[in-house]
């Protein structure tokens, strides 16, 4: 095994939110690796929403993934869980003290996107190419443009915002992906059984943005010049 996908808990949200699950599976049959989740995003999507009643079929969705060996846990391919959580402990440790408003550190990621960085970490020690597939900005602004969320965090709070700058080139080295690029990846290999071409890849998009893929209108745009 020599790629692997580590999926967030968001971007299986999106995906289920949107009744598109069944394509992570179709997306694996192509895929030459494996698909992982660590134990807190399987925390996120299986183990809490089963037991509440308003989320437990999107649970059970997810779970059949799992059941069907879809997506895996990381113990699967030998990963440590001790060293995982370690991992996974540093990262929040220096992600949620890396901004800071009104003299305290702002919480910018939460343990599932933090174990996912984490895995990639370890992943990348084993020589294993990875992508993690996150729909939240934050996270994925952590890794691509860190001096972007300074910005954006002032803008949003309303105050002035400093960071330790130093903090930043931790988070080098990651690569992203989002429901939208997998979803046209989907389109582009025929698994969207839909006759009207000209508008399903911009209806696929958009469904997936108002689900909670956090993609722009002009982002929309240009993948879809790429169709």
């Amino acid at each position: 095994m020599k790629r692997a996908i580590i999926f967030d808990a968001g971007t299986l949200i999106t995906f289920s939110m949107a009744g598109m699950l069944g394509k992570i599976k179709e997306l694996k049959n192509i895929f030459d690796g494996e698909f992982f989740i660590t134990e807190d995003v399987k925390l996120e999507v299986i183990d809490k929403p089963i037991n509440i009643k308003k989320f437990a079929l999107e649970g059970l969705r997810v779970k059949r993934l799992f059941d069907d060996g879809v997506i895996k846990l990381p113990e699967a391919i030998g990963v440590n869980v001790s060293e995982l959580n370690k991992k996974t402990e540093e990262i929040l440790s220096v992600a949620n003290n890396t901004f800071f408003g009104r003299g305290r550190a702002i919480r910018i990621i939460h343990s599932g996107e933090a174990s996912c960085l984490a895995l990639s970490r370890i992943l990348d020690e084993k020589k294993i190419k990875n992508v993690i597939a996150v729909d939240e900005r934050t996270a994925r602004m952590l890794g691509e443009k860190p001096e972007n969320l300074k910005r954006l965090f002032g803008e949003k709070l309303h105050m002035n915002i400093t960071a330790k700058q130093e903090n930043y080139k931790f988070f080098n080295g990651f690569k992203f992906i989002r429901s939208a690029e997998l979803v046209y990846i989907a389109f582009k290999k025929g698994f969207f059984e839909l006759k009207d071409h000209d508008t399903v890849l911009d209806a696929l998009l958009y469904a997936v943005k108002f689900k909670g893929c956090a993609i722009s209108g002009e982002e929309i745009r240009e993948i879809l010049k790429l169709k």
